[in-house]
C-alpha cells in the first residue's frame, strides 16, 4: 500500500479533484478557491449557519477507525447543511471488528448507494488505497491518516490565519511541539508554503522535530524563545502519544516547563500575535488555559471555520464528480 500516491490519485483524467487526499499537489489557486468559498459559508456562533442544497441526494458516511470530536462532528454537520444524506459509522462495532476487510465494507457501503466516503485512520497509506478502488462517481476525503495529512485541519488553520492577520505572505507563523508526530503540522505547513508565508517556523524538541529532508522550505528551531520571537502566529502542538514508540519518553512535567505556551513566553511574539490549537488541547502541558482562554487565542474559531471548511471541500469535490459525470454522458451519447 503504497504512501506516495495520494496526490496523484485525487484528481480526474481533466485534472479536477475527485477526492481530497493530501495538500501536496493543490495549487496556489486551487487553495484560494477553497479557502475562498469557505469564507462564504462562514457563520458566526449565534448567527443562523450557512445552508444550500450542493449535496441534496447524496449519501455522505463517516467512517472513523480513530477517536474524534471536531473532525467528525463538523464533516456530519457540513454535509447536512449541504443536504446529504448521512450515515455515522461506529467502527469499534463494525464488521471490520468481526475480520471483514476495509474494502469489503467500502463495497457493502457502496452497494448502498454511499457517494462520498470521509476516513480517518492510523494506517499511513489507506485512504489513497481505498480511493484506487472505489467506483468511478464515488469519492474520498482524508480526516487525518496517520501522522502523515489532515488536509481539512491544514485549510481551516489557513483561513483562521487570513481572517485574523491577512494574507501570509508577510506573517512569520511558528508551530510549536511535537512536529514529528503531527500529520495537522504536515498539512498546515504545505498549505503556508503553497500560500508563499513570509516564514515557516518548525519549533520542537530535537527528539520532536520531523525527519531530516521533510516540509523543505520551514526553519527549524530548538529553542522556544527563539521560534516565537517575532511571531505573527503561534500554533501548540499536543502531544501525539499515540504515535510514540515509546511514549514514556516524553514528561508531561518536563515538556511544559520547556515547550509550553505561557503567557511568559508568548511576549517574546509580537504584541498582537494569535494562538492557535487544532485540540484536542492537554492543558497545562502544551498550553495554558490563561493563554488558549485569553485575548489573542484564536482558538474557537478554529473549531467554527472548520464546518466551513468542510462544506466548501464537499461542495467543490461533488461539483467536480458531477462535472465529470456529465462529460461522460455526453461522449457516451
Amino acid at each position: 500500500m503504497s504512501i506516495e500516491s495520494g496526490a496523484e490519485l485525487q484528481r480526474d483524467q481533466a485534472g479536477r479533484l475527485r477526492h481530497l487526499l493530501t495538500l501536496e499537489g493543490l495549487t496556489r489557486d486551487e487553495l484560494q478557491h477553497l479557502l475562498d468559498l469557505a469564507q462564504f459559508y462562514v457563520r458566526v456562533p449565534g448567527e443562523l449557519p450557512a445552508r444550500d442544497q450542493s449535496l441534496w441526494g447524496r449519501t455522505v458516511a463517516n467512517l472513523f477507525f480513530e477517536p474524534s470530536t471536531r473532525t467528525r462532528v463538523s464533516f456530519e454537520l457540513a454535509a447536512k447543511r449541504l443536504g446529504a444524506d448521512v450515515v455515522n459509522l461506529d467502527m469499534q462495532s463494525s464488521s471490520r471488528v468481526k475480520g471483514e476487510t476495509v474494502l469489503d465494507t467500502i463495497y457493502t457501503l457502496q452497494a448502498m448507494l454511499v457517494d462520498v466516503f470521509v476516513m480517518r485512520d492510523a494506517e499511513p497509506g489507506l485512504p489513497a488505497y481505498v480511493s484506487a478502488h472505489v467506483a468511478p462517481h464515488v469519492s474520498v476525503l482524508n480526516a487525518g491518516e496517520a501522522h502523515l495529512s489532515h488536509p481539512t485541519q491544514g485549510l481551516l488553520d489557513v483561513l483562521t490565519i487570513r481572517q485574523r492577520k491577512g494574507e501570509v505572505r508577510n506573517l512569520s507563523v511558528a508551530i510549536v511541539g511535537d512536529i514529528r508526530h503531527s500529520r495537522v503540522a504536515r498539512s498546515t505547513s504545505r498549505a503556508l508554503l503553497t500560500l508563499g508565508v513570509g516564514e515557516l517556523r518548525l519549533v520542537s524538541p530535537a527528539s520532536l522535530a520531523p525527519e531530516p529532508g521533510e516540509l523543505e522550505g520551514a526553519r527549524r528551531h530548538h529553542s522556544l524563545a527563539e521560534g516565537v520571537a517575532g511571531a505573527d502566529v503561534v500554533m501548540a502542538l499536543r502531544i501525539q502519544r499515540e504515535r510514540m514508540a515509546d511514549a514514556d519518553t516524553v514528561d508531561p512535567e518536563t515538556f511544559y516547563r520547556e515547550w509550553g505556551v505561557t503567557a511568559e513566553n508568548l511576549r517574546g511574539a509580537r504584541p498582537d500575535a494569535i494562538v492557535m490549537h487544532p485540540g484536542p488541547m492537554n492543558r497545562g502541558v502544551e498550553i495554558t488555559s490563561e493563554v488558549a482562554d485569553g485575548a489573542q487565542s484564536a482558538i474557537r474559531q478554529q473549531v467554527t471555520n472548520g464546518v466551513a471548511v468542510r462544506m466548501a471541500v464537499l461542495a467543490t469535490i461533488v461539483r467536480n464528480v458531477q462535472e465529470r459525470n456529465v462529460e461522460a454522458g455526453r461522449r457516451a451519447g
